[in-house]
């Protein structure tokens, strides 16, 4: 089978695509034929040795994926070669066929349509993520305001739909016209053009000076102080990742003034370790999805080879949605 394969840190330009043996599961873990692998932040993190999880050479990045199971190891008895899944792992989406332990492993309908293989396949990390945050770690309330920063990435067009089904108001922030306009089209009530435009100054105006009760960040650098300035009182701030590059240096004072919270946001954490309410957590976005009450946004596919390019344009902050690899494509 072919595989993009990093064998040391560096730029997505280092990878490599290559013929790979046939992996084998172990007892407790699973094989697929990878239909789609979702394109993440952390993926490219991965490849850096930015991550807090570093595989042993060589490995394929990629920790989201759907596909079809063609092998089962001995001890897993719940699942059966054929069935479609989506699978999570630290890393070897971006292969034809992938390892994923039993446990990270979302069964599917067995009459999925393609397209929709394609969508469970791409939206659990982001969705998870954003349900977590709201959910979980702000415990949003429905008449509340909320202001996403990086509103027209994966994570933040999440944000933007779940926080309007769980009945808040959303500010979406973001820095072209294409993203802002993607926000709208999935419940957005109002948006920032936070590259010409004030954040701090537009957040006072769009909330009468009481501020947001809820900010979720997946950004971090420049923009991270005025958005904690923009909290009103007892509002929470979610720190989910930084993409911009730099980590923020928050004077904590501002909590204190605000009677605010900086909250932090690692959902791959949260799955390990409260795996109970992260199954709940599924259920519900699974029961979204297929009532069509989330439409997760797929802007670009990739052939197999052009993986390199999408972590290259997701690095870029040019991916409005997600970018999915479809590993059978190879060229």
């Amino acid at each position: 089978m072919k595989a993009i394969i990093c064998d040391n840190w560096g730029a997505p330009s280092s990878l490599q695509l290559r013929d790979m043996p046939t992996p084998e599961p172990g007892a407790k873990q699973v094989v697929l034929r990878v239909h789609v692998a979702a394109v993440n932040f952390p993926d490219a993190l991965i490849v850096a040795g930015k991550y807090q999880f570093r595989p042993e050479f060589p490995f394929s990045p990629g920790g989201e994926m759907s596909g079809e199971i063609i092998a089962v190891g001995s001890e897993v008895k719940h699942l059966a070669v054929g069935d479609k899944v989506v699978g999570l792992a630290s890393h070897g989406a971006y292969a034809q066929e992938a390892v994923v332990d039993a446990t990270h492993i979302v069964p599917l309908p067995k009459d999925i349509s393609d397209a929709d293989l394609e969508l469970a396949g791409s939206f659990v990390l982001t969705y998870g993520t954003s349900l977590h945050a709201l959910k979980d770690r702000a415990e949003a309330r429905a008449g509340e305001t909320l202001l996403v920063l990086g509103a027209g990435g994966g994570v933040g067009l999440a944000a933007v739909e779940i926080g309007k089904l769980m009945g808040l108001r959303v500010i979406a922030a973001a820095s072209n016209q294409e993203k802002r306009d993607a926000a709208i089209a999935l419940g957005a009530d109002e948006v920032i053009d936070y590259g010409s435009e004030d954040l701090r100054e537009r957040v006072k105006a769009l909330t009468a000076g009481k501020g947001v009760d809820i900010v979720y960040d997946p950004v971090g650098g420049d923009f991270a102080e005025p958005a904690l300035r923009s909290v009103g009182w007892r509002g929470r701030y979610l720190v989910v990742g930084f993409a911009a590059g730099d980590i923020p240096k928050i004077p904590i004072n501002l909590l204190l003034l605000k009677g605010s919270a900086l909250v932090g946001v690692f959902w791959g954490e949260f799955v390990r370790r409260e795996p109970k309410l992260n199954a709940g957590n599924m259920a519900q976005l699974f029961s979204w999805l297929n009532e069509r009450k989330i439409n997760p946004l797929i802007s670009k596919r990739y052939s197999l080879s052009q993986a390199p390019s999408a972590l290259d344009a997701l690095l870029a902050r040019e991916a409005v949605g997600k970018l999915v690899i479809l590993p059978q494509q190879v060229n």
